[in-house]
């Protein structure tokens, strides 16, 4: 059965849809078998593997409202053992229509039932905000994970995430728990980021992974190409970096 990767940080910026489109595309690399549920009404997991969002005729909207099931949706991509179910700015509509819905944070756990199996990996890109569809990918979800970029700022809306997850996890989902915090955006040449690092570590210890993200050029271009960073560049540093998380996701699933 498929484990299921939520990746969740209400403030934008931090590097959460880099983080699943690259988890994604480096979990496949290693020949285990990933699907990217693209989450965010903007689309940009979409868009950054390449999916023209304009020529979509179903996306994940269109399962969460019950118009189709959710094998329809799946499209392959470039990559091997990688598929992406795709999103667009239909998705706004969504936690409008879900609103009177019964179980409606429960829609995308239900939905994924009958694929679950079909995948080793299955990352979900959500959205910042801590709305209804964020928490559909909590509760459908095994673990979360937490990007958090190396400044002051993002580590202050930390604890807000965590309530909610703590939220989801009594009321919800009971056996979620945190993949862990993935520290992004590490710039050596600054002290803020060696400092919320030390930080970071000293208040969550072991629920930090040990895969830190750097700042990087390549991994900021890669996405106006619709191509993840080993595609782009593998000889970079943020290819080496998150080829490194996926190791390190592997690892924890084993």
């Amino acid at each position: 059965m498929g484990k299921i990767i939520a990746v969740a940080n209400q403030k934008g910026g931090v590097g959460k849809t880099t983080t699943a489109v690259n988890l994604s595309a480096c979990l496949a690399a290693a020949e285990r078998r990933t699907l990217l549920i693209d989450l965010d009404p903007q689309g940009n997991a979409s868009s950054g593997l390449g999916i023209k969002k304009g020529e979509l005729k179903k996306s994940i909207y269109n399962v969460l409202i019950g118009d189709c099931p959710i094998y329809q949706t799946i499209l392959r991509t470039e990559i091997k053992h990688l598929d992406i179910i795709p999103s667009n700015i239909d998705l706004i509509g969504a936690e409008i229509e879900l609103v009177s819905a019964d179980e409606r944070e429960k829609k995308l756990k239900k939905a994924l039932e009958e694929i679950r199996n079909n995948y080793k990996f299955i990352v979900i890109d959500t959205p910042p905000s801590l709305g209804l569809l964020p928490i559909n990918s909590l509760t459908a979800a095994d673990t979360v994970l937490i990007p958090l970029q190396c400044e002051f700022y993002p580590l202050e809306g930390l604890s807000q995430l965590l309530k909610t997850i703590n939220l989801v996890k009594k009321n919800l989902n009971p056996s979620l728990v945190i993949e862990g915090i993935l520290l992004t955006m590490y710039d050596i040449r600054t002290l803020i980021s060696q400092q919320v690092t030390d930080e970071i570590r000293r208040m969550f210890k072991e629920q930090v992974l040990e895969t830190i993200i750097p700042r990087s050029v390549r991994l900021s271009e890669a996405p106006s190409f619709g191509k993840p960073i080993i595609l782009y560049d593998i000889k970079s540093r943020g290819a080496e970096a998150y080829l490194a998380l996926a190791r390190e996701v592997i690892s924890n699933a084993a």
